[in-house]
């Protein structure tokens, strides 16, 4: 297509959550330019961990992004020389982006395909080395069988980034978000975010190891929840080493009622107990 006919259909598919950059200088407008550096340090942070993993390189690999949105980690992916990937996304209009980005990067068609559905619906009957679950986990009800999805394609290797409760132990916070927003929930309203360790003990029980990945960004505008140490991406992996990746320590929280209180209520309790 020509410049002007893609100019057109980028407007059309408005609004965007990510940039894109094509031939002759043309680009998607992002919704929110000051998330830019967002996307850059997003991909230095668990993307290259992933390019890590595999040895520089996805060549050979059958890859599953789910809630792809407009292509953005799927295109890294084709870029990074992956054989084929499949992109699953609730919301038609997103995935419509996706192929646009595709079609104007020529991007051979038989190495990839786009569908329509809610992840828990739709029949997964291809097996894939690698899945994507980036801004998803966060956003379902179903956190078991999310996994049980992943698993059950063969995936070697899972990258997972998402929102996290602050607790320690391994469980899940309850929240509800609006199913209409087109970055939001398309299951239920009410969703289940996971604590880090949930993360690790529902990989493992699917028979992954677990990395949660070291942040590492160099800047921290635009990810703010990185900062405050509410999201966090891993790796999962059957039976490839992730012993090149280091781990982003555990930080205790605080507990709720001072020391010296609790000490206090003890000695009293003490007390009255003779």
């Amino acid at each position: 297509m020509d410049r002007s006919e893609l100019e057109s259909r980028i407007a059309e598919l408005g609004p965007w959550h990510y940039q894109f950059e094509f031939d002759d200088g043309v680009i998607t407008p992002p919704s929110d330019p000051g998330k830019l550096n967002r996307h850059e340090q997003r991909r230095r942070y668990f993307f290259d961990a992933l390019l890590k993993v595999t040895g520089g390189t996805l060549e050979g690999k059958r890859v599953l992004d789910l809630g792809c949105n407009a292509g953005f980690w799927a295109s890294n992916a084709m870029a990074a020389g992956a054989d084929f990937l499949l992109g699953v996304d609730a919301r038609e209009r997103q995935l419509e982006q996706a192929r646009l980005v595709f079609e104007a990067k020529q991007i051979e068609q038989s190495r990839y395909r786009f569908e329509q559905a809610n992840v828990f619906e739709h029949s997964f009957d291809e097996r894939f080395d690698i899945v994507l679950c980036l801004g998803l986990m966060y956003h379902i009800s179903k956190p078991t069988e999310l996994f049980e999805l992943m698993a059950g394609v063969g995936a070697e290797i899972l990258v997972i980034d998402t929102v996290i409760s602050p607790l320690n132990s391994s469980v899940f916070s309850v929240q509800r978000e609006s199913v209409e927003g087109w970055l939001l929930a398309a299951d239920y309203e009410t969703v289940l975010i996971p604590s880090r360790q949930a993360v690790v003990d529902l990989a493992g029980q699917f028979g992954y190891e677990t990395v949660p990945l070291k942040l590492n960004m160099t800047d921290f505008t635009g990810l703010g929840e990185y900062y405050s140490e509410q999201r966090l991406a891993f790796i999962c992996a059957k039976s490839t080493s992730l012993t090149m990746l280091e781990a982003e320590p555990v930080h205790p929280l605080p507990p709720l009622i001072p020391p010296r209180y609790v000490r206090k209520a003890r000695r009293k309790l003490k007390q009255l107990r003779g």
